[in-house]
């Protein structure tokens, strides 16, 4: 059964369009002139319960204002939606105890307080019992190896122990769905590595349905096998990850091993140079022209080895929102 069923939905919101000059704002005082931003057009998707899926796109480009949507904070101008069977926009209590949002640029936590007040006043906001409340708080603070900072002030944290106690925090009431936005942003390799694995594991015990979205195509690729992509507000892919890469990237990775100590001059003419360290070397070809590089190639040199790979997911997503206007 499906957890989340979109349908249409759209968002949008009239901006105040100020003009430059003295003049103009005393005009504006009175006058004021306007601009429709489609922030969300006509997004259509379906996710199965249990499931965790990226939700990928640049900046603007509607990530942030679907959660909002899916979580209640804001109202659609068209289409529908339901999440675990509830209308969002209605904010019904409900739906309220069985799902949580978490945001990596803002914080829900009491910043001057130890983590454990504000989990304290989410067990209560939650109705979470004292019993549930103990247990999973020990699974949780263990699983984030947060234990010891507890009764720490969160200012005195690091970003990466700040995250993961506004983990802690989304997940005490158990919920049964679980919007990620940007959840390691700003974070060290170790701490995302420890989110990440956190996340994987808790994912797959608990079986509850996660929608992610991250700049960072490392949290991607450890987490989801699943991607929508959406850019000015519009969905360009709904599929499997590995996909986009067969779907939009034009060009290969191909690297040669010259049985030289060098490396030859001139072997641009067959693509992109990515890195010259001899006797290896790393082109950049289009797609379509593999095969018949890799030929006059082996013809013209002395190879050792050689081999053809898909560019990095990262390299394709960038390419594809700068195609795409993003």
């Amino acid at each position: 059964m499906p957890a989340i069923v979109v349908e249409n939905l759209g968002r949008t919101y009239q901006v105040y369009r100020k003009r430059e000059g003295l003049l103009a704002s005393l005009r504006g005082l009175f006058r004021r002139e306007y601009r429709q931003v489609q922030a969300v057009n006509d997004v259509s998707f379906t996710i199965e319960e249990g499931e965790m899926l990226a939700f990928l796109g640049p900046n603007g480009a509607g990530k942030t204002t679907t959660l909002k949507l899916l979580s209640g904070l804001i109202v659609p101008t068209s289409g529908t939606a339901t999440v675990l069977g509830h209308v969002p926009w209605k904010r019904e209590d409900a739906y309220r105890r069985r799902f949580s949002l978490v945001t990596g640029q803002k914080e829900q936590l009491w910043w001057d307080l130890p983590a454990q007040e504000s989990f304290r006043l989410h067990k209560e906001i939650y109705r979470v019992s004292t019993q549930d409340y103990n247990s999973r708080l020990q699974e949780l603070t263990e699983l984030l190896d947060v234990t010891e900072l507890m009764s720490q002030p969160v200012r005195e944290l690091s970003l990466g122990e700040r995250m993961r106690m506004e983990l802690i925090a989304a997940l005490l009431h158990r919920p049964d769905v679980l919007f990620l936005d940007e959840p390691t942003i700003g974070l060290d390799v170790v701490s995302q590595r420890k989110v990440q694995q956190f996340l994987l594991k808790y994912q797959k015990e608990q079986g509850i349905t996660v929608i992610l979205t991250s700049h960072y195509m490392k949290d991607v690729e450890a987490l989801c096998d699943r991607a929508i992509v959406i850019n000015k507000g519009a969905v360009i892919h709904d599929g499997a990850l590995a996909e986009i890469v067969d779907r939009f990237s034009q060009h290969k990775i191909v690297e040669l091993h010259f049985a030289s100590d060098s490396t030859p001059n001139g072997i641009d003419r067959y693509g992109v140079v990515l890195e010259d360290r001899p006797p290896m070397l790393r082109l950049q070809v289009e797609k379509q022209k593999v095969s018949a590089v890799l030929s006059q190639i082996l013809a013209e040199y002395s190879i050792e080895d050689i081999s053809v790979s898909e560019r990095p997911l990262e390299d394709v997503i960038a390419e594809l929102f700068s195609t795409e206007g993003g």
